[in-house]
């Protein structure tokens, strides 16, 4: 099974969704193929969310943001966007399921660094929680 997490600039949200699918599919034993990309890519992944992704054990710094074209868009079962632009700007796949975790932007928050750092913290959190019980779906899918 292959899944992308898609968002706008692929520099926070769906980088950190990716480090934790790829971290529980394994878990999980499960075999899938997990990708993110971005409408309009940033030119570096946040570095507050590789920071707050090494705080759960997850390295995420040789990931890098990817253009919708970078990956096998096409050949997705499962695309799984994470903000409002990319929804809008992601295109329909034939034939994939698609999903949307509507989440705030860490990396446009505005604040003090420990500020920015709670906020990532938050999302990542919450990110973490849905990647979790989307695996235990998927478990559950192999099983039936």
């Amino acid at each position: 099974m292959k899944i992308a997490f898609i968002c706008t600039g692929n520099s926070a949200r769906s980088q950190m969704a990716e480090g934790f699918a790829k971290y529980y599919a394994k878990k999980y034993g499960l075999d899938l193929e997990v990708y993110s990309a971005g409408s309009n890519p940033a030119k570096r992944i946040a570095p507050e969310a590789i920071k707050v992704m090494k705080e759960k054990g997850i390295d995420i710094s040789a990931q890098y943001p990817k253009k919708l074209e970078d990956i096998p868009l096409n050949e997705m079962d499962l695309i799984i966007t994470l903000c409002g632009g990319a929804k809008e700007s992601c295109p329909t796949v034939p034939g994939a399921r698609q999903e949307h975790w509507d989440l705030p932007d860490p990396a446009a928050y505005e604040g003090s660094e420990e500020e920015r750092l709670e906020f990532f913290r938050k999302v990542r959190d919450e990110i973490e929680k849905r990647v979790i019980k989307l695996m235990e779906e998927l478990k559950e899918k192999v099983k039936a």
